[in-house]
């Protein structure tokens, strides 16, 4: 075969391949894939990212308030997705992370003769408590920057709880669980509000609960209050009124 072959050859494998990639970015502008609202599946232990400008996340509970209720059972079950890479059973033999029997309330090296990272040396003298594994649970990476774990943490602290209490319950010695923290005290109602601005800011009260010795007596010039259904005007008390006899000239007021 001369050379005008393989070059013919050449050229139709050139022109195909300039054919297809001209196919793929003409289809990739018709039909872009849309992102989907809600995902299909949900992978376990993977938080989401808060999208930017979203609202604040309400301040969770401390883990405290959780363990109390915790399951041991659900721990179990939970637990069973760390079981690839640890082992919480006594004299359990270490796989790619260190057997957890005894760990809470334990140091961070907890096992003798682990390899554990230089970040977790770091901090061998720290205590397994229980914020601190709540906070080791949420994300590892996060809690010990440079850790070898690649688990991306529990997102649920109802779930946190359970494995916590689940590895509390691995232990010849269990730890007694925390004591609750006590509930905020419940806010005023409007009405108890309104009524405390009210004594703060100066009681207000009906003109019918003013004492009558201290009501303002009438302008000069004006003429007293006549109240509805009466004839008579009404003479403020602390005042007399004098009637004018024949041949006087005008009443006094004394």
């Amino acid at each position: 075969m001369d050379s005008f072959e393989w070059n013919k050859i050449a050229g139709w494998v050139l022109t195909a391949a300039i054919t297809v990639l001209g196919l793929i970015l003409v289809t990739g502008e018709i039909y872009k894939p849309a992102k989907l609202a809600k995902p299909g599946y949900v992978v376990e232990g993977v938080e989401e990212v808060a999208a930017a400008g979203a609202p604040a996340a309400v301040a969770e509970k401390p883990v405290e308030f959780f363990l109390a209720s915790a399951s041991v059972d659900k721990g179990a079950d939970i637990f069973k997705k760390c079981g690839a890479c640890h082992n919480a059973e006594k004299g359990g033999a270490a796989g790619i992370g260190p057997n957890l029997y005894g760990v809470v309330g334990g140091p961070h090296d907890h096992m003798p003769g682990f390899s554990y990272s230089d970040a977790m040396q770091k901090t061998a003298n720290a205590k397994w408590g229980w914020d601190e594994l709540n906070a080791w649970l949420t994300s590892p990476k996060t809690y010990v920057p440079g850790t070898k774990m690649a688990f991306a943490g529990i997102s649920k602290v109802e779930d946190r709880a359970a494995v916590i209490a689940y590895l509390n319950s691995k232990s010849d010695r269990p730890l007694p669980l925390p004591p609750v923290p006590a509930d905020a005290a419940p806010t005023a109602t409007v009405a108890t509000a309104g009524a405390t601005m009210a004594n703060t800011s100066g009681a207000v009260t009906s003109p019918a609960a003013v004492p009558s010795s201290e009501k303002l007596a009438p302008q000069a010039g004006k003429a007293p209050d006549v109240p509805p259904g009466s004839t008579k005007p009404e003479i403020p008390s602390g005042t007399s009124r004098t009637v004018p006899t024949p041949g006087s000239a005008k009443p006094t007021n004394t």
